[in-house]
């Protein structure tokens, strides 16, 4: 008889056999940074999602309506299509002209911001005395321009007459408190240099503009100065034993190393502008909202706005995206 094995026996075997296990996932390094991401972010997401959300959609609705009152109260929507927008675009005398401005002004700002925090973080990236205290005096502009702050300062009848009157009189027939510079002093400054009229006029603008430069340079200036510590000394080592001067070292090391922070202070320079409370632009289009009858066409010309902000942003990305040196890490 040949001993063949019983079906309880096969059956113990199995059980008594050892199971294996399932093999374990490994989760890479850079899945485990996204997920930390996305938890960073889910508080910002929600909000979005339940509160923000439901505002914009409605905000739409009502650009493309008329609010119709009702008697007993409450109102109704009618929908007219783009006539709110024909209204702030084509009827309205001021809005286009404030928009044409206020993008203009943004035009000469954002290379005189950027260029101004990159030129402060390169100096206070420096070793010297007193480091931390110059960032910090540097920074305080960023703080006092933001919350009640802001309002004591724009409220300061002492401010609102320095800037109404007119100043000593030199017999030019004009002459003010708030300019640094005139139009004449630039002229004799490059008067032997082949310059024309139109980067006159900007360098008059910046310098007698240079308060406002400065208080919107703090986060830039910030970013900056995060973007050049990351940068490792030991290129710079190479470079100063191969003999590179210190302007060589800038546009060959430093520049390219932190032109992404450069395409990032120059969109959120954009933005800062767009949507700051003494923007021409943002303060015309609420007192468009507090007429009567008029919060329709106010939310038209904040759509119209807001899409010229993107296309602002995406044109600023375009640009600089092309110069943009990303380095490759291993």
């Amino acid at each position: 008889m040949t001993n063949t094995p019983t079906i309880k026996q096969s059956a113990a075997k199995k059980q008594s056999a050892p199971k294996k296990e399932a093999p374990r996932k490994i989760i890479s390094l850079d899945k485990k940074k996204a997920r930390a991401g996305w938890l960073f972010v889910l508080p910002f997401v929600i909000g979005f999602l339940v509160i923000y959300l439901p505002v914009i959609i409605d905000s739409i609705r009502y650009s493309f309506c008329e609010i119709k009152t009702l008697q007993g109260g409450g109102f109704r929507l009618n929908f007219v299509g783009l006539e709110n927008y024909k209204e702030a675009l084509t009827e309205d005398p001021d809005f286009v002209r404030i928009l044409i401005s206020g993008i203009k002004q943004l035009v000469f700002d954002i290379p005189a911001i950027v260029i101004f925090s990159l030129f402060m973080a390169v100096l206070l990236n420096k070793k010297m005395f007193g480091r931390a205290a110059f960032r910090a005096i540097f920074f305080v502009p960023v703080i006092l321009s933001t919350g009640l702050i802001a309002s004591i300062d724009a409220s300061n009848i002492f401010n609102s007459h320095m800037d109404g009157i007119g100043g000593i009189d030199d017999g030019s027939g004009s002459s003010g408190v708030t300019e640094i510079v005139e139009m004449a002093d630039i002229s004799w400054l490059f008067s032997n240099m082949a310059i024309g009229t139109e980067l006159m006029t900007y360098v008059t603008d910046v310098v007698n503009n240079i308060y406002n430069i400065i208080n919107r340079s703090g986060v830039q200036m910030l970013i900056f100065l995060a973007g050049l510590q990351s940068i490792s000394p030991a290129i710079y080592e190479s470079a100063s034993i191969d003999g590179a001067t210190g302007w060589e070292t800038f546009w060959k090391i430093t520049f390219p190393m932190v032109s992404p922070m450069i395409l990032v202070n120059a969109i959120y320079t954009v933005i800062d502008s767009f949507t700051a409370e003494s923007n021409s632009v943002m303060q015309y289009i609420d007192q468009v909202y507090q007429k009567g009858g008029q919060q329709v066409v106010s939310t038209a010309m904040s759509w119209v706005y807001f899409i010229i902000v993107l296309l602002m942003i995406g044109l600023v990305s375009g640009l600089l995206s092309a110069y943009i040196f990303y380095q490759k890490r291993d």
